[in-house]
């Protein structure tokens, strides 16, 4: 099960609206989320976060998306016919993330025995909500083949290990314990690479044998260079991908050649524009947010630039393995990550807090409270990179296990953005863009 899902809750902690008397505020998983006068404390009943797509099949037993009568009144909900998606927003000047809604709006499923903490996402073969993720606006053109030769379902890198996923806090606050070594780096708004100098395909062993028969061999690796976005391995630079080509990928990725020790695999953030100076990330009007401050201090319009000019680009690596020709994968501490990268001359996300967790939480109710008012403290504002367009989040990192552990939070600002992003038809997140690609390229 993805961590797209839709969360059994119940409902703690109400407060009034502040400029809709038939409306209230409740806060699920410490976000704010509207909600009708009938909802009460102790309710329990199901929480659908942002970025899910609900299905066509719930909304309609629901009655959730726009239609109209034969008058024009408005006679459905408030979701999109089409995308069906939940977006953060404000609603007359106050915060929603998500939406609440009984745990009758399942019964058509037939499931009846929910307990709090369950995870939805598919019911009795009912499929109740995914991932929102705009297919309409992916660009066409030949889809790279993962990690794979081109002719067999040969890897053309088998030890080279895709990004960790990154969850996010709120629903994993369970996760931080009292001791804990934490780091809060900045999240960055850009598209995933990796680089690793490791066994890479270099042809076929052909005995005698093999030739006689028209076999192609045994296939032959040898140490070299080798590239990919978030999950796929790349064979070259110059055509398909998400951006038409991946040629603004190239030099970030020869900055590594000669540098990466036997083993290593880096993986790094690349912000900015492309080659063809097109935003990596989609830029949106600040308009659309209705926040007069926001547009005050941030302009008309939100590009990620994180300090380049096209056709610039750059990048800040976040993570750093070694890989033994047994496949055995061992993470550098973030300290030997710095180290390796002033070595290197690389650019390395910025450190935002560090820290270890104190004992009785520093006065919070748990680690992970402790843990989510730290990253609250860091994750708004102004980039300090980019300094002209708002922030992502930040990323915060569990330095003392032995595997990669680290959660994102995201604030309010950037989450209204980069919904409207989506519902104004702009490009989908190139992360986003990559689960579909990840369907269509595994590895064999």
């Amino acid at each position: 099960m993805s961590e797209h899902v839709g969360y059994v809750v119940k409902i703690a902690e109400l407060s009034p609206h502040s400029n809709a008397d038939r409306l209230q505020i409740a806060t699920i998983f410490g976000a704010s989320v509207i909600v009708g006068l009938d909802v009460k404390v102790g309710d329990i009943g199901v929480y659908f976060p942002i970025d899910l797509q609900l299905s066509e099949e719930y909304c309609a037993q629901n009655n959730l998306v726009r239609k109209k009568d034969e008058n024009g009144n408005n006679i459905g909900g408030y979701l999109d016919p089409d995308k069906r998606n939940i977006r953060a927003m404000k609603l007359r000047g106050e915060k929603s993330e998500g939406l609440y809604m009984p745990l009758e709006s399942l019964a058509y499923t037939g499931e009846t025995k929910f307990e709090v903490g369950d995870k939805i996402e598919m019911l009795n073969g009912h499929e109740i909500c995914r991932k929102y993720i705009p297919k309409s606006n992916i660009r066409q053109g030949h889809v790279s083949e993962g990690n794979r030769t081109r002719k067999k379902s040969v890897p053309l890198a088998p030890l080279f290990a895709e990004h960790a996923d990154t969850e996010q806090l709120a629903y994993n606050l369970g996760a931080f314990k009292e001791k804990d070594l934490i780091e809060i780096t900045l999240k960055m708004h850009g598209t995933s690479g990796r680089t690793g100098y490791l066994p890479k395909f270099q042809g076929y062993k052909r005995t005698f044998w093999d030739k006689i028969f028209r076999r192609e061999g045994t296939p032959i690796y040898d140490w070299g260079y080798v590239t990919g976005t978030r999950r796929v391995v790349l064979n070259d630079f110059d055509d398909g991908g998400y951006y038409g080509n991946n040629a603004f990928r190239a030099p970030h990725a020869k900055f590594f050649e000669g540098k990466l020790r036997k083993g290593e695999t880096v993986y790094y953030e690349i912000v900015g524009f492309t080659d063809t100076g097109a935003p990596i990330m989609p830029s949106v009007s600040n308009s659309k947010i209705s926040d007069k401050e926001f547009s005050k201090q941030y302009g008309k319009t939100t590009v990620f630039s994180y300090g380049c000019e096209p056709p610039q680009s750059a990048c800040y690596v976040y993570r750093m393995t070694i890989t033994n020709e047994d496949g055995d994968v061992t993470e550098y501490p973030p300290d030997y990550l710095r180290y390796r990268c002033e070595q290197m001359g690389a650019n390395c996300v910025p450190l935002l807090f560090r820290g270890i967790i104190p004992d009785n939480c520093g006065g919070w109710a748990s680690p992970g409270n402790y843990v989510k008012e730290m990253a609250e403290m860091f994750y708004d504002g102004p980039d300090p990179i980019g300094k002209t367009h708002v922030r992502e989040g930040v990323v915060i990192r569990i330095v003392n296990r032995p595997k990669f552990c680290a959660y994102k939070h995201k604030n309010f600002s950037f989450k209204v953005l980069e919904g409207l992003a989506k519902d104004l038809a702009a490009e989908p997140d190139m992360e986003e863009r990559e689960e579909l690609i990840g369907e269509e390229a595994q590895d064999i």
